[in-house]
């Protein structure tokens, strides 16, 4: 009967049961805001990067796919790992309306192959930068898209039409 009296220790108990749904949740949360942020991050690099294409300033160097990579990860201050988990994909079109979304992944949940061009004056370029977010708390992902490597797919797209450079 002293047993079943005793309270000592109770909170400790009760602390230990609402303790770990807690954390995970917290963590869970955490993990949702960086993966947010860095996709503003990746947001503004793209568009930064882009900047070059529209210019013309990219035909005139010569970028590469490889080059223009790289500028995107200038703008992502080294957050993430860039080389083995951001793909970029520019293609050119002849109008706004030419353009139809499609998605990076294949049917197996790989991306697939990725394009680059430097654009020409006055044609429609559209940048797509895609990001493999490696997922560590997936309370709260679950529902949305995944890789087959089991990463959340950050994206960003720019479209804009290139200035009439004179080269």
């Amino acid at each position: 009967m002293r047993l079943l009296d005793d309270r000592r220790g109770a909170v400790a108990m009760e602390f230990a049961i609402v303790s770990i749904p807690f954390f995970l949740l917290l963590f869970a949360i955490l993990e949702m805001a960086l993966m947010f942020f860095v996709g503003q991050v990746l947001d503004t690099a793209t568009v930064s990067a882009s900047r070059l294409i529209r210019t013309g300033e990219a035909k005139a160097q010569s970028l590469s796919q490889k080059l223009f990579k790289d500028k995107v990860c200038a703008g992502m201050i080294n957050l993430v790992d860039c080389d083995a988990r951001l793909y970029v994909d520019v293609q050119s079109y002849s109008s706004f309306g030419a353009y139809a979304p499609t998605s990076p992944l294949d049917k197996d949940g790989n991306i697939t192959s990725t394009n680059y061009t430097n654009g020409n004056k006055s044609e429609i370029i559209v940048v797509r930068t895609f990001y493999a977010w490696p997922v560590m708390f997936n309370l709260l992902t679950r529902s949305t898209p995944r890789l087959a490597s089991g990463d959340q797919l950050l994206g960003a797209v720019v479209a804009f039409q290139t200035e009439p450079f004179p080269w």
